[in-house]
């Protein structure tokens, strides 16, 4: 009888990886937080509830109800129909901007740490020039000169973020470039192109999966920053932020406008950390 080989037994790495992640109970945590307001997000269009734009004056700031779960605004609007729809806001602009952060960074990060010379000099000098500007102080004079709206409080959050990608993704590929797997792809013969889609973008994956899901917390609190400065979504389309610099005129007759956009900022980025920190952990290779 042969003995069977052991292994044969280990746990394939993608299952690994759940099982850490799933250990990690403040990430599931997290996890759970960020499909809540995904869902709610997704299902807006078809939740039975109010227009967020309707407007009622008999209903002008009203407390939180049986009729009106959260309350109404200064004009009357339903506070739990514009906090549901304005998660929308929040979240796209959280992804949409990452990802602009990510289409343009990675691609910049590669080639800067790959090839090295005038050409990682010149990208390097860009970056920390992008650097030097504080995050929200450039995405909020990006956001002025493009023009308020949510889309170009998009473009200026994902530009300002970009930096941070460029960064994180050079100094992967220049550790991952000296492998002995590379240098014996070179060897052979293989053409860059292949060595980068092959063995350079699959092994800085994981770090920028994990940044980009901490960087979309801190999007989110860029986008609420502008849309409270006017720069971001524009009335009267819902959002957050926008809800919060409203409700800080009434604060005292009603503080529950100011209440739940703030409790759900909070929720939302509390579970985008957790989660990247959770994700962090179950995809560091020395935990395996």
């Amino acid at each position: 009888m042969v003995a069977a080989d052991p292994a044969l037994d280990l746990p394939k790495p993608e299952n690994r990886v759940w099982k850490k992640f799933r250990s990690h109970k403040s990430a599931m945590l997290g996890g759970i937080l960020v499909v809540f307001f995904v869902a709610i997000a997704l299902l807006a269009p078809i939740l039975p509830i109010p227009d967020p734009a309707a407007t009622d004056w008999s209903l002008v700031r009203k407390a939180p109800s049986a009729a009106h779960w959260m309350g109404t605004d200064e004009i009357g609007r339903d506070m739990l129909s514009r906090m549901i729809w304005g998660a929308q806001a929040s979240l796209l602009a959280g992804v949409i901007s990452v990802g602009i952060a990510v289409a343009i960074g990675v691609p910049l990060g590669v080639v800067a740490g790959y090839f090295g010379g005038w050409t990682d000099a010149v990208i390097s000098r860009c970056t920390e020039a992008l650097l030097a500007a504080p995050f929200l102080i450039l995405a909020i004079a990006l956001a002025a000169f493009l023009g308020p709206s949510l889309t170009n409080a998009m473009i200026a959050i994902g530009i300002s973020a970009t930096p941070v990608f460029i960064r994180l993704t050079r100094g992967q590929v220049i550790n991952i470039k000296v492998e002995d797997y590379v240098d014996s792809a070179r060897a052979i013969g293989l053409p860059t192109r292949l060595i980068l889609s092959r063995y350079i973008l699959p092994n800085v994956l994981p770090p920028i999966l994990v940044q980009a899901t901490l960087t979309i917390a801190t999007a989110i609190i860029a986008e609420a920053s502008l849309s409270f400065l006017g720069l971001g979504q524009q009335p009267p389309a819902p959002s957050w932020g926008s809800m919060l610099n409203t409700a800080k005129n009434f604060l005292n007759q009603a503080p529950w406008m100011a209440l739940w956009p703030g409790i759900s900022i909070f929720l939302v980025v509390l579970g985008f950390n957790l989660l990247g920190d959770g994700l962090r952990d179950a995809l560091d290779p020395r935990e395996h």
